[in-house]
């Protein structure tokens, strides 16, 4: 019976063939056969036409690039970047312009990998898979939040809204509201210190938009008598009044009782704050920084360190040296003096500004003791709290008596501290370690916590003094018992250029917490004799089996 099916399909089949101009055929039995050469029966192309396929080949074609400069570079693309990229008609030069768009922002161009490339990338893929709802996570409000700052230092989340009890900057009593955050930053440069920024989801889609009314997030507004504040219940206000406030709010606070930070223009500044630069005061050094001209004329030696503050949040400091007989001192009523504007700018790699800074260095001297003052170097110190990631460092300082000047230029590498891995702050080589008074304590130039540590950046050190070592040493594995660290510090000095050791001693580590260990010592040098040596820490973690090995130069004379 199979067979017999076989024949007649076949008979079928080769009829169709011979006569296929008595059959109706669809578009797509009209289409040549493999290896047949097509015949042309149509008119030839309009030029209009023409120019219509080729437009639309070309908008096909240029879909990825388009994707590359309106999604991926949106936020770090200059306008002249822009207007450019617009500017190049083939693909070949597309992909010479990207290139080349990489490597300016390139930290590290002598290797292969590109630090900026992958932070951005990595922080775009954090804030879509952290940020998304219904569009790409990128686009929204906490997303660009994210991307310019970094993340915040606390965030207080309300991911279902419900029950709230308000503060009393907005009332105080209970409320329901919709799911909102609130995001913490402990200091931003131009804006100022614990700086908060709330996102409220009014539609419930997980949607939060950046809000400058705290009332917003208050579900039970619209809702009569309910949700009123303790003022609308001890009758100072009434709910009503609500709508008819005119800063932009629908706080439930009496406005002569509300608290200064809620305040309409100060909401209002710092909402613009956070899309802007800090003000600049040393304009022309600003233009120098912008510009890159760079001078040699005064010499400056720069130092940078970095010591954890949070997970989030890293204190870079940046110590900066100068000699005084590379200064220009000028008398006046008796006094020589010398002063030396200090203009400095930190940038993410795609140049956007994430803070500025600016100094007065003034070296008042007496007239006698010039001479002595002259074999001696002024010392200045910017702590700046910075999220982990790659920057650029630009530092002008202007001698105003001589109009010498120095541009300074280098890339922050602002390291990441993991939790479960064992790290430590940068070795820091000092002159001075010393307690500060209890008023002093976390503020000041060269003060840590409650101790001053002021950098021999020289790194040299005379044989009557003392050097100190200052390292803070963070996440040793606690004891499963005492919750306590457990671990060893191995100190060995060997002079350059041999095996030969000048000291080695080792010691337990010490401490009640296995978050952080600080390390401060002091180190008599007056049996070592002169020359160059190295320091070579050890510090082995023995819960957690993990080892550090800081090192740093130093020469005795």
């Amino acid at each position: 019976m199979t067979s017999s099916r076989v024949w007649i399909v076949s008979i079928l089949t080769a009829a169709l063939t011979s006569y296929p101009v008595n059959l109706p055929a669809s578009p797509q039995d009209q289409k040549p056969a493999a290896g047949e050469e097509k015949q042309t029966v149509a008119k030839p192309l309009t030029e209009k036409e023409r120019k219509r396929r080729e437009k639309a080949l070309r908008k096909e074609l240029e879909t990825p690039y388009k994707k590359w400069l309106n999604e991926d570079v949106v936020y770090i693309i200059t306008d002249e970047e822009r207007k450019s990229f617009h500017q190049l008609n083939t693909d070949e030069e597309r992909e010479q312009f990207i290139e080349q768009f990489w490597l300016r922002r390139d930290p590290t161009p002598d290797t292969a990998e590109n630090e900026y490339k992958e932070e951005h990338y990595r922080r775009i893929a954090y804030a879509n898979d952290h940020f998304a709802s219904g569009i790409p996570g990128w686009k929204t409000d906490r997303g660009r939040i994210y991307i310019t700052f970094g993340p915040p230092d606390e965030i207080e989340s309300h991911p279902s809204g419900g029950s709230y009890n308000r503060p009393m900057s907005e009332g105080g009593g209970e409320t329901s509201t919709y799911p909102f955050e609130q995001w913490r930053y402990r200091y931003l440069e131009g804006i100022g210190t614990n700086v908060m920024l709330e996102f409220v989801d009014t539609t419930m889609s997980g949607e939060f938009h950046l809000t400058m009314d705290p009332s917003e997030k208050d579900a039970l507004l619209y809702t009569p008598n309910a949700g009123l504040t303790l003022y609308e219940q001890m009758g100072l206000s009434s709910k009503n009044d609500r709508f008819d406030r005119s800063d932009g709010t629908h706080l439930g606070v009496p406005t002569d009782m509300m608290d200064a930070s809620m305040n309409e223009f100060t909401r209002l500044e710092q909402f613009a704050n956070v899309q802007k630069p800090p003000p600049v005061k040393f304009k022309d050094l600003e233009a120098m920084v912008t510009s890159h001209v760079t001078y040699n004329i005064l010499p400056m030696k720069v130092e940078t360190d970095y010591i954890r503050v949070t997970n989030a949040s890293v204190l870079t400091n940046l110590t900066l040296q100068f000699e005084n007989k590379d200064l220009e001192f000028q008398s006046k009523e008796g006094v020589q003096k010398a002063v030396v504007n200090v203009f400095g700018r930190i940038t993410t790699m795609s140049r956007r500004i994430v803070t500025t800074f600016e100094h007065t260095v003034e070296v008042p001297v007496v007239a006698q003791m010039l001479a002595e003052e002259m074999k001696r170097s002024s010392i200045w110190q910017e702590s700046v709290p910075l999220a982990p990631g790659m920057y650029r460092l630009n530092i002008v300082c202007k001698d105003v008596v001589a109009g010498t000047v120095n541009n300074y230029e280098a890339a922050l590498n602002v390291p990441r501290f993991d939790d479960e891995k064992l790290s430590s702050s940068s070795l820091i080589l000092a002159d001075v370690i010393e307690k500060v008074p209890t008023k002093q304590i976390g503020a000041g130039q060269f003060v840590v916590g409650t101790t001053k540590v002021r950098p021999r950046i020289s790194d040299s050190f005379r044989q009557d003094e003392k050097m100190g070592i200052y390292l803070q040493l963070y996440n040793f594995g606690p004891d499963e018992k005492t919750q306590k660290p457990n671990g060893t510090i191995q100190y060995e000095i060997v002079k350059a250029g041999s095996t030969e050791k000048v000291l080695d001693f080792s010691e337990a580590i010490n401490g009640n917490s296995a978050s952080q260990i600080t390390v401060e010592k002091l180190l008599p040098l007056q049996s070592m004799a002169p020359g160059k040596y190295e320091l070579k820490m050890r510090v082995t973690d023995k819960n957690r089996n993990q080892t550090l090995t800081p090192t740093a130069s130093f020469t005795v004379t």
